[in-house]
């Protein structure tokens, strides 16, 4: 059984038993959160879409950790203009497991 769950402005395919990281979620390590935003549940041959959301249907999921990403660097330049500009940017994220999908 599997779900696609919107959280952090992005759309996750998840199963039970999954580590995911996603956009920053103000919970603490260890909590459980329950991910309401369901937006397609699927179990073998049978899909469940929503229009837009699945209703009844929640994915419980456990808070692991708390850390930022890769630094990603930006790097902008005009060529014959003496411009150049640099700049980084670490991402705030949380690991969360996947307990199960209710619905």
């Amino acid at each position: 059984m599997y779900a696609v769950v919107k959280t952090g402005g992005k759309q996750y395919r998840v199963s039970a038993g999954e580590k995911i990281k996603v956009e920053q979620i103000p919970a603490d390590i260890g909590a459980e959160i329950v991910l309401d935003q369901v937006l397609l549940v699927g179990d073998g041959d049978a899909v469940k879409i929503g229009t837009p959301l699945v209703s009844g249907t929640t994915v419980r999921a456990k808070v692991l950790a708390h850390g930022r990403g890769e630094k990603v660097r930006i790097f902008k330049m005009r060529r014959r203009k003496h411009y150049r500009k640099t700049q980084g940017h670490r991402q705030n994220f949380t690991e969360i497991e996947i307990l199960g999908i209710a619905g």
